[in-house]
Protein backbone atom coordinates (compact mmCIF):
# COMPACT_ATOMS: atom_id res chain seq x y z
CA UNK A 1 0.00 0.00 0.00
CA UNK A 2 0.99 3.66 -0.28
CA UNK A 3 0.79 6.49 2.23
CA UNK A 4 -0.28 9.87 0.85
CA UNK A 5 0.48 12.85 3.07
CA UNK A 6 -1.13 16.20 2.30
CA UNK A 7 -2.13 19.35 4.09
CA UNK A 8 0.11 22.20 5.22
CA UNK A 9 1.24 21.65 8.79
CA UNK A 10 1.05 17.86 8.58
CA UNK A 11 3.80 15.92 10.33
CA UNK A 12 4.98 12.46 9.30
CA UNK A 13 6.69 10.59 12.12
CA UNK A 14 7.57 7.04 13.16
CA UNK A 15 5.97 5.27 16.10
CA UNK A 16 7.23 1.77 16.78
CA UNK A 17 6.68 -0.15 13.53
CA UNK A 18 4.34 2.38 11.96
CA UNK A 19 4.42 5.69 10.13
CA UNK A 20 2.04 8.18 11.72
CA UNK A 21 0.56 11.31 10.14
CA UNK A 22 -0.41 14.05 12.58
CA UNK A 23 -2.05 17.47 12.32
CA UNK A 24 -2.34 19.82 15.28
CA UNK A 25 -1.13 17.01 17.56
CA UNK A 26 -3.96 14.72 16.44
CA UNK A 27 -3.27 11.42 14.71
CA UNK A 28 -4.78 11.39 11.21
CA UNK A 29 -3.63 7.96 10.07
CA UNK A 30 -1.10 5.23 10.80
CA UNK A 31 0.35 2.67 8.39
CA UNK A 32 2.43 -0.40 9.35
CA UNK A 33 5.85 -0.28 7.72
CA UNK A 34 5.60 -3.95 6.80
CA UNK A 35 2.74 -3.17 4.38
CA UNK A 36 4.11 0.11 3.01
CA UNK A 37 5.35 0.31 -0.60
CA UNK A 38 5.80 4.07 -1.02
CA UNK A 39 5.16 7.47 0.59
CA UNK A 40 3.79 10.35 -1.50
CA UNK A 41 4.05 13.91 -0.20
CA UNK A 42 1.49 15.97 -2.10
CA UNK A 43 1.69 19.45 -0.54
CA UNK A 44 4.43 21.78 0.58
CA UNK A 45 4.61 22.49 4.29
CA UNK A 46 4.67 18.82 5.29
CA UNK A 47 7.31 17.99 7.90
CA UNK A 48 9.08 14.63 8.03
CA UNK A 49 11.12 13.30 10.93
CA UNK A 50 14.67 12.09 10.37
CA UNK A 51 13.58 8.69 11.74
CA UNK A 52 11.12 8.34 8.85
CA UNK A 53 13.75 9.20 6.24
CA UNK A 54 16.28 6.82 7.81
CA UNK A 55 13.78 3.96 8.17
CA UNK A 56 12.40 4.34 4.64
CA UNK A 57 15.94 4.40 3.28
CA UNK A 58 16.86 1.24 5.19
CA UNK A 59 13.65 -0.55 4.18
CA UNK A 60 13.81 0.55 0.54
CA UNK A 61 10.56 2.53 0.73
CA UNK A 62 10.69 5.49 -1.70
CA UNK A 63 9.41 8.92 -0.66
CA UNK A 64 8.03 11.02 -3.53
CA UNK A 65 7.56 14.78 -3.41
CA UNK A 66 5.00 16.02 -5.92
CA UNK A 67 4.22 19.61 -4.98
CA UNK A 68 5.60 22.39 -7.14
CA UNK A 69 7.57 20.19 -9.51
CA UNK A 70 6.03 21.67 -12.66
CA UNK A 71 5.88 25.34 -11.61
CA UNK A 72 8.27 27.96 -10.30
CA UNK A 73 9.94 25.48 -7.98
CA UNK A 74 10.82 23.20 -10.90
CA UNK A 75 12.21 26.11 -12.89
CA UNK A 76 14.31 27.28 -9.94
CA UNK A 77 15.74 23.80 -9.41
CA UNK A 78 16.54 23.30 -13.11
CA UNK A 79 18.21 26.70 -13.32
CA UNK A 80 20.30 25.90 -10.26
CA UNK A 81 21.55 22.62 -11.77
CA UNK A 82 22.60 24.31 -15.02
CA UNK A 83 24.08 27.28 -13.15
CA UNK A 84 26.25 24.94 -11.10
CA UNK A 85 27.43 23.12 -14.20
CA UNK A 86 28.36 26.30 -16.12
CA UNK A 87 30.04 27.94 -13.13
CA UNK A 88 32.12 24.84 -12.43
CA UNK A 89 33.09 24.51 -16.09
CA UNK A 90 34.37 28.07 -15.98
CA UNK A 91 36.22 27.53 -12.71
CA UNK A 92 37.86 24.31 -13.88
CA UNK A 93 39.15 26.16 -16.96
CA UNK A 94 40.53 28.88 -14.65
CA UNK A 95 42.16 26.19 -12.52
CA UNK A 96 43.81 24.66 -15.58
CA UNK A 97 44.82 28.09 -16.89
CA UNK A 98 46.70 29.24 -13.81
CA UNK A 99 49.25 26.46 -14.18
CA UNK A 100 49.96 27.53 -17.76
CA UNK A 101 50.32 31.28 -17.26
CA UNK A 102 54.13 31.17 -17.39
CA UNK A 103 54.72 28.11 -19.56
CA UNK A 104 52.10 28.78 -22.23
CA UNK A 105 50.76 32.36 -22.06
CA UNK A 106 48.73 32.05 -25.27
CA UNK A 107 46.85 28.99 -24.01
CA UNK A 108 46.42 30.70 -20.64
CA UNK A 109 44.70 33.65 -22.32
CA UNK A 110 42.48 31.37 -24.39
CA UNK A 111 41.40 29.34 -21.37
CA UNK A 112 40.62 32.46 -19.37
CA UNK A 113 38.67 33.94 -22.26
CA UNK A 114 36.38 30.91 -22.51
CA UNK A 115 36.03 30.86 -18.72
CA UNK A 116 34.76 34.43 -18.89
CA UNK A 117 32.39 33.44 -21.72
CA UNK A 118 30.63 31.15 -19.26
CA UNK A 119 29.32 34.28 -17.55
CA UNK A 120 27.52 35.21 -20.77
CA UNK A 121 25.80 31.83 -20.81
CA UNK A 122 24.90 32.24 -17.14
CA UNK A 123 23.38 35.64 -17.89
CA UNK A 124 21.37 34.14 -20.76
CA UNK A 125 20.12 31.42 -18.41
CA UNK A 126 19.05 33.98 -15.81
CA UNK A 127 16.87 35.77 -18.37
CA UNK A 128 14.78 32.67 -19.09
CA UNK A 129 11.38 32.76 -17.42
CA UNK A 130 8.08 30.97 -17.65
CA UNK A 131 5.28 29.56 -15.53
CA UNK A 132 6.20 25.93 -16.22
CA UNK A 133 9.50 24.16 -16.73
CA UNK A 134 8.13 22.53 -19.90
CA UNK A 135 7.95 25.98 -21.53
CA UNK A 136 11.68 26.72 -21.22
CA UNK A 137 13.33 23.30 -20.86
CA UNK A 138 14.57 23.28 -24.45
CA UNK A 139 16.01 26.80 -24.09
CA UNK A 140 17.86 25.76 -20.92
CA UNK A 141 19.27 22.71 -22.65
CA UNK A 142 20.34 24.93 -25.56
CA UNK A 143 22.31 27.22 -23.24
CA UNK A 144 23.83 24.19 -21.52
CA UNK A 145 24.78 22.59 -24.85
CA UNK A 146 26.42 25.67 -26.35
CA UNK A 147 28.44 26.26 -23.19
CA UNK A 148 29.51 22.60 -23.19
CA UNK A 149 30.81 22.89 -26.77
CA UNK A 150 33.13 25.74 -25.74
CA UNK A 151 34.21 23.96 -22.57
CA UNK A 152 35.08 20.67 -24.26
CA UNK A 153 36.89 22.46 -27.07
CA UNK A 154 39.25 23.90 -24.46
CA UNK A 155 39.61 20.58 -22.67
CA UNK A 156 40.85 19.23 -25.98
CA UNK A 157 43.60 21.85 -25.91
CA UNK A 158 44.98 20.82 -22.52
CA UNK A 159 45.12 17.03 -22.84
CA UNK A 160 47.93 15.18 -24.67
CA UNK A 161 47.64 15.25 -28.45
CA UNK A 162 48.58 11.59 -28.71
CA UNK A 163 45.16 10.70 -27.29
CA UNK A 164 43.74 11.72 -30.69
CA UNK A 165 40.59 12.80 -28.89
CA UNK A 166 37.65 13.14 -31.32
CA UNK A 167 35.67 15.44 -29.04
CA UNK A 168 33.11 14.65 -26.38
CA UNK A 169 31.18 11.43 -26.93
CA UNK A 170 28.92 9.73 -24.42
CA UNK A 171 27.44 6.28 -24.94
CA UNK A 172 29.38 4.04 -27.27
CA UNK A 173 32.61 6.05 -27.11
CA UNK A 174 35.60 3.96 -28.16
CA UNK A 175 38.48 6.37 -27.52
CA UNK A 176 40.35 6.19 -24.22
CA UNK A 177 39.63 9.67 -22.84
CA UNK A 178 35.87 9.56 -23.43
CA UNK A 179 35.67 6.00 -22.12
CA UNK A 180 37.49 7.07 -18.95
CA UNK A 181 35.19 10.08 -18.49
CA UNK A 182 32.09 7.94 -19.00
CA UNK A 183 33.25 5.36 -16.48
CA UNK A 184 34.08 8.09 -13.98
CA UNK A 185 30.60 9.57 -14.42
CA UNK A 186 29.18 6.11 -13.77
CA UNK A 187 31.00 5.94 -10.43
CA UNK A 188 29.73 9.41 -9.50
CA UNK A 189 26.24 8.54 -10.74
CA UNK A 190 25.97 5.82 -8.08
CA UNK A 191 27.07 8.21 -5.35
CA UNK A 192 24.49 10.80 -6.43
CA UNK A 193 21.67 8.26 -6.50
CA UNK A 194 22.62 7.03 -3.02
CA UNK A 195 22.71 10.59 -1.66
CA UNK A 196 19.27 11.38 -3.11
CA UNK A 197 17.79 8.22 -1.65
CA UNK A 198 19.21 9.00 1.80
CA UNK A 199 17.67 12.48 1.54
CA UNK A 200 14.28 10.94 0.86
CA UNK A 201 14.07 12.02 -2.77
CA UNK A 202 12.81 10.06 -5.76
CA UNK A 203 15.77 9.57 -8.15
CA UNK A 204 13.30 9.42 -11.06
CA UNK A 205 11.58 12.73 -10.20
CA UNK A 206 13.76 15.15 -12.14
CA UNK A 207 13.16 18.50 -13.77
CA UNK A 208 15.61 19.03 -16.63
CA UNK A 209 16.54 15.62 -18.03
CA UNK A 210 13.03 14.24 -18.44
CA UNK A 211 13.52 13.16 -22.06
CA UNK A 212 15.04 9.81 -21.12
CA UNK A 213 12.25 7.37 -20.11
CA UNK A 214 13.31 4.81 -17.54
CA UNK A 215 16.33 6.85 -16.45
CA UNK A 216 16.68 8.36 -12.96
CA UNK A 217 16.18 11.93 -14.19
CA UNK A 218 16.86 13.60 -10.84
CA UNK A 219 20.23 11.83 -10.68
CA UNK A 220 21.02 13.20 -14.15
CA UNK A 221 20.01 16.67 -12.95
CA UNK A 222 21.99 16.62 -9.71
CA UNK A 223 25.16 15.15 -11.19
CA UNK A 224 25.63 18.26 -13.35
CA UNK A 225 27.12 20.46 -10.63
CA UNK A 226 29.64 17.77 -9.62
CA UNK A 227 30.91 16.40 -12.94
CA UNK A 228 33.68 18.96 -13.46
CA UNK A 229 35.03 19.10 -9.92
CA UNK A 230 35.02 15.36 -9.23
CA UNK A 231 35.35 13.54 -12.55
CA UNK A 232 36.66 15.92 -15.24
CA UNK A 233 39.46 17.25 -13.05
CA UNK A 234 40.44 13.70 -12.02
CA UNK A 235 40.52 12.21 -15.52
CA UNK A 236 42.28 15.23 -17.04
CA UNK A 237 44.88 14.93 -14.29
CA UNK A 238 45.42 11.23 -14.98
CA UNK A 239 46.00 11.64 -18.72
CA UNK A 240 48.18 14.73 -18.28
CA UNK A 241 50.36 12.83 -15.81
CA UNK A 242 50.52 9.94 -18.29
CA UNK A 243 49.11 7.47 -15.76
CA UNK A 244 48.71 4.16 -17.67
CA UNK A 245 45.09 3.75 -18.78
CA UNK A 246 44.36 0.89 -21.14
CA UNK A 247 41.63 -0.60 -23.32
CA UNK A 248 41.16 -4.17 -24.45
CA UNK A 249 40.68 -5.44 -28.02
CA UNK A 250 36.99 -4.41 -27.98
CA UNK A 251 37.86 -0.87 -26.97
CA UNK A 252 36.61 -1.38 -23.41
CA UNK A 253 38.56 -0.19 -20.39
CA UNK A 254 40.56 -2.99 -18.79
CA UNK A 255 39.71 -4.13 -15.29
CA UNK A 256 42.90 -2.55 -13.92
CA UNK A 257 42.02 0.77 -15.57
CA UNK A 258 38.46 0.72 -14.23
CA UNK A 259 39.81 -0.02 -10.75
CA UNK A 260 42.33 2.82 -11.04
CA UNK A 261 39.64 5.32 -12.11
CA UNK A 262 37.29 4.23 -9.32
CA UNK A 263 40.09 4.59 -6.77
CA UNK A 264 40.99 8.09 -7.99
CA UNK A 265 37.34 9.23 -7.99
CA UNK A 266 37.01 7.94 -4.43
CA UNK A 267 40.18 9.80 -3.43
CA UNK A 268 38.80 12.96 -5.00
CA UNK A 269 35.58 12.58 -3.02
CA UNK A 270 37.66 12.56 0.16
CA UNK A 271 39.46 15.79 -0.79
CA UNK A 272 38.08 19.07 0.51
CA UNK A 273 36.58 22.20 -1.01
CA UNK A 274 35.28 25.37 0.60
CA UNK A 275 31.61 24.90 1.40
CA UNK A 276 29.46 27.06 3.65
CA UNK A 277 32.60 28.92 4.77
CA UNK A 278 34.44 25.74 5.83
CA UNK A 279 36.66 23.14 4.20
CA UNK A 280 34.55 20.02 3.71
CA UNK A 281 35.09 16.68 1.98
CA UNK A 282 33.39 16.49 -1.39
CA UNK A 283 31.48 13.37 -0.32
CA UNK A 284 29.99 15.42 2.54
CA UNK A 285 29.17 18.30 0.18
CA UNK A 286 27.41 15.93 -2.20
CA UNK A 287 25.21 14.52 0.56
CA UNK A 288 24.56 17.97 2.01
CA UNK A 289 23.42 19.27 -1.38
CA UNK A 290 20.93 16.40 -1.65
CA UNK A 291 19.53 17.31 1.77
CA UNK A 292 19.33 20.99 0.78
CA UNK A 293 17.40 20.02 -2.35
CA UNK A 294 14.97 17.91 -0.31
CA UNK A 295 14.38 20.82 2.08
CA UNK A 296 13.80 23.19 -0.83
CA UNK A 297 11.27 20.85 -2.44
CA UNK A 298 9.43 20.60 0.90
CA UNK A 299 9.32 24.40 1.15
CA UNK A 300 11.53 24.19 4.24
CA UNK A 301 14.34 26.08 2.53
CA UNK A 302 13.78 29.26 0.48
CA UNK A 303 16.36 28.53 -2.23
CA UNK A 304 18.49 25.74 -3.64
CA UNK A 305 22.00 27.02 -4.30
CA UNK A 306 24.27 24.84 -6.48
CA UNK A 307 27.71 23.85 -5.28
CA UNK A 308 30.46 25.81 -7.05
CA UNK A 309 34.06 24.76 -6.47
CA UNK A 310 36.94 27.17 -6.14
CA UNK A 311 39.90 27.33 -8.47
Amino acid sequence: MELIVEGKGSFLGKHQGRLRVMQERKTITEVPLIHLKQVIIVDGGVSISSDVIRTCSEEGIPIYFLSGREGKMGIAAAKAFVTGKLANQGNLLRYMAKYRKETNPALYEELMLVAVEMRDYLHELEQLNAEKIDDIREQMLSVEGRAAQRYWAMVGRIIPGELAWPGRETQGATDLFNAALNYGYGVLYGRIEHALTLAGLDPFGGFLHTDRPGKPSLVLDCIEEFRQTIVDRTIIGLVNKHVPLQQDEQGLLTEATRRKIAEKITERLESSETYEKKRQALRFILQSQARHLALFLRNDRPHYEPFVAGW
